[in-house]
């Protein structure tokens, strides 16, 4: 667990889940460096939480870049206690209709993203202690049909990040924490464009997080950390025992898709409707 309230950078955090986190960091008192890809979410997502939070342009793709952002919530606010990795990239179909440039967008910014950030931000915490805390997914965890490059992504991100937590306790490093936390499908804009997309239903095959479930997710981690946190976690076991069991996985996929296929129609019938 941190052992300081200082510096606390958030990926992805113009908008949507990554700004609710960012929030509640400046909350527990944290002063907080929000980044985002787009320079003018940032932007407004600083604003908008007060004028002691900071903001940058951030690709989390770069190396450079994400330890210059290190550098400078280092040197703005004394050090560094907590850091986020949240900025990911959602894109459905199975692999072979994907383009080379989708495939790789997904691994660089989900998986390579979380490397850099990672890496960045223990380099900031030795001596002092930190926690990293890595928003994964549940498609991390199992097989999700549509999704084969972004479970990929996810999976390789869990295995990254506990490896690392070990890497660190073999080391005698006991002061840097990292937690995954793996939402079910979150209500976010990134899910309203999925709702005609096919491709997508197992997200919708159990009950929708609101982002504030995942927010809550992060709070107790930050609390208590742990190395893996499934949200929520009855989905968590059913993920983990399809995992452990794929045959069995795979027979149940079907029926699970075609409820998420029925929930998804009747979504978008009532946005028809109330529209």
């Amino acid at each position: 667990m941190s052992g300081s309230l200082e510096g606390a950078v958030v990926t992805g955090a113009g908008r949507g889940l990554g700004r609710l986190i960012a929030a509640l960091l400046a909350e527990r008192g944290h002063r907080v460096l929000v980044t985002d890809i787009d320079a003018a979410a940032a932007r407004a997502t600083a604003e908008e939480l007060g004028p002691d939070v900071l903001w940058a342009a951030l690709d989390v793709r770069d190396e450079e870049a994400v330890a210059a952002v290190r550098d400078r919530a280092v040197a703005e606010t004394g050090g560094l206690g907590v850091w986020v990795n949240n900025a990911g990239v959602l894109l459905t179909g199975p692999a072979w209709d994907q383009s080379p440039a989708a495939r790789r967008l997904m691994l660089e910014v989900n998986t390579l993203g979380t490397i850099n950030g990672t890496v960045a931000a223990i380099e900031a915490m030795r001596g002092t202690g930190g926690h990293i805390v890595n928003i994964v997914s549940l498609a991390g965890l199992t097989a999700v049909p549509g999704e084969a490059v972004y479970a990929a992504s996810k999976h390789a991100a869990i295995g990254f990040s506990v490896s690392t937590l070990a890497d660190l306790r073999l080391a005698g490093t006991k002061d840097i924490d990292i937690s995954c936390v793996c939402p079910d499908g979150i209500w976010t804009p990134m899910l309203h464009d999925k709702l005609e997309d096919p491709a997508s239903a197992l997200s919708f095959s159990g009950r929708l997080l609101r982002p504030a479930d995942v927010v809550a997710a992060v709070r107790k981690v930050l609390d208590r950390p742990r190395p893996v946190t499934a949200v929520p976690g009855r989905r968590g076991l059913q993920a983990r025992l399809a995992g452990a069991l794929p045959a069995l996985g795979l027979r149940a996929l079907p029926l699970m898709v075609a409820k998420g296929r029925r929930v998804q129609r009747r979504m978008l019938a009532e946005a028809r409707r109330d529209g």
